[in-house]
């Protein structure tokens, strides 16, 4: 259960959405919801299980990946503050198991509902239809350009972009292994090796253990798409 006053701070930052929602809505979030922690590197969700709850994220960070019989990782997307995840919806909606899995990357707080409270809600309140559509039409975006880019476009190409925006504007390194980028873009370790020993090669970046030095980012953002 969760207090009022928990209640009405959520109203005020992460669920801002509800404040159109009547009084039913509120009791019953405040009668079958509640605030769980739940700690970095833990798995919500395994391909196949049956999705009892959804979760909203109030803090931190979730990813959501699909595994290949290979043992390949394809990261799909992330779930950030505010936001749900769809597959667990789709999966409660329609009564099917969730089609991925789901681990924390960030120690996360959640707000969370049952499966069935939650049809309810959908089915009943505007305002959490909104938030359930609004949800879907942003990750199938972000969907179809995963598709897009494993479909389209080349290997170093991604990883360019990949290195790109993982710095950022600020920054000229990050802190990841040649496995982890793998498990990012769907691919195995030995191809981002030899990709990001090429961009060395050229004076794009510099690797050390665990660690990617971007030495120059407009060369790397431009001569990148340009290898065979």
């Amino acid at each position: 259960m969760l207090s009022e006053e928990t209640y009405n701070q959520l109203l005020e930052s992460k669920l801002s959405f509800l404040k159109s929602s009547n009084d039913n809505v509120k009791n019953k979030i405040l009668r079958h919801g509640a605030i769980s922690k739940i700690s970095k590197g833990t798995i919500i969700f395994d391909e196949g299980a049956e999705c009892n709850t959804l979760a909203v994220i109030l803090s931190g960070k979730v990813r959501v990946f699909k595994l290949g019989d290979s043992g390949k990782e394809i990261t799909i997307y992330r779930i950030l503050e505010g936001e749900s995840c769809i597959l667990t919806i789709s999966s409660i909606l329609s009564h099917l198991k969730f089609p991925a899995t789901a681990i924390v990357e960030e120690d996360t707080e959640a707000l969370v509902i049952p499966a069935d409270v939650f049809q309810e809600l959908v089915n009943k309140d505007e305002a959490w239809r909104n938030y359930t559509f609004g949800l879907v039409n942003k990750r199938l975006a972000n969907i179809i350009t995963v598709v897009e880019k494993v479909a389209f476009k080349r290997m170093d190409e991604r990883i360019a972009e990949f290195l790109l925006k993982k710095t950022g504007s600020n920054s000229h390194s990050i802190n990841i292994t040649h496995q982890e980028i793998a498990d990012e873009l769907g691919t195995h370790r030995e191809v981002v090796s030899r990709i990001l020993k090429e961009f060395e090669k050229f004076g794009f970046i510099k690797l050390s253990r665990n660690k990617i030095e971007i030495l120059d980012k407009e060369e790397l953002n431009s001569k990148a798409k340009k290898f065979s």
